[in-house]
């Protein structure tokens, strides 16, 4: 199944929904950062709620950045997501294991930790950048970041994300997003209906795994409230433009005597990208070059 992201309206345009489907991008985030399969939940979740955050947004080129900080072994985590469909992200400590939980699952909100805060970095690809921090609510990704909606854009909302995983691989891992818009906030039933509906879930991944798609698992939550869906489907995938050109240019930014000190003790050079766990060797007469570059013309 492949990865994308479809949108929907229901209740006459009062509530917006998006959902999402993204298990290939979070196998390749494991396989490129070694993910341990707490560190791989924790990351699809917050993949999938950065793209899902992306969903309203205009302008080709608008992105959004999710950084959750908390205080467990984790340490954190940063996601970049793009309205094109494009989505990176990495974890400060991908190898940790936590205990299960009390429900015998993966316990991502003990390895991000419920005290800290969510920062979410909104560029909109004209004028000045959006920036907000919130405070962590359980470090689980789907309830800080709809508290992030309900607290900084003050948009009533319900964020179910999952990650399913063997002793392998990713199995199934998405998302679905539902919002109550301003005109439809003051209906009390509506809203009482929603979260019943919502907190009904067993979670997100169960319904994949039991076959549906989804336009099926919006049928199931929305289909008697008018629900409307999007022709259009985004396609979702993991995606860095890291390359050789960038990170020479970010290695020139040392300056002369850092890459003369890195000629003369290392020989080479290497750096990794923090997004997609690319490796890029330098040698040394590379460096020379830069060297060369950086001293005045005569």
């Amino acid at each position: 199944m492949t990865d994308r992201l479809i949108r929907a309206t229901a209740a006459g345009g009062g509530i917006r929904a998006v959902g999402a489907i993204t298990t290939s991008l979070t196998e390749t985030a494991r396989v490129r950062h070694r993910l341990s399969a707490v560190a791989t939940d924790a990351l699809g979740r917050a993949m999938t709620a950065g793209l899902l955050l992306t969903s309203g947004m205009k302008t080709k080129f608008a992105r959004v950045n999710l950084r959750l900080k908390g205080n467990g072994p984790l340490g954190g985590l940063m996601v970049d997501a793009g309205v094109d469909g494009t989505v990176r992200g990495y974890v400060n400590n991908p190898y940790i294991e936590v205990p299960l939980n009390a429900a015998g699952k993966l316990d991502v909100g003990g390895a991000i930790g419920n005290e800290g805060f969510v920062y979410v970095f909104r560029d909109l690809g004209y004028g000045r950048p959006y920036s907000s921090t919130v405070e962590l609510v359980s470090g689980e990704v789907g309830d800080d970041v709809a508290n992030y909606l309900f607290s900084s854009e003050q948009t009533p909302s319900a964020l179910v994300l999952g990650v399913s995983m063997n002793t392998h691989s990713v199995q199934s891992a998405g998302g679905i997003l539902i919002q109550v818009l301003p005109k439809a906030a003051q209906d009390e039933s509506l809203v009482t209906l929603l979260e019943s509906r919502v907190s009904g879930l067993q979670g997100f991944t169960p319904l994949l795994q039991s076959g549906k798609n989804l336009p099926e698992i919006l049928e199931e939550l929305l289909g008697d409230l008018d629900l409307k869906i999007f022709p259009d489907e985004k396609e979702l995938k993991f995606d860095c433009p890291c390359s050789e050109q960038r990170m020479l240019g970010a290695l020139k930014l040392l300056g002369t005597d850092e890459l003369q000190d890195m000629i003369a003790t290392d020989k080479g050079a290497e750096a990794t990208c923090d997004f997609c766990g690319e490796i890029y060797h330098v040698s040394e007469e590379k460096l020379a070059e830069l060297v060369g570059e950086l001293q005045p013309q005569n």
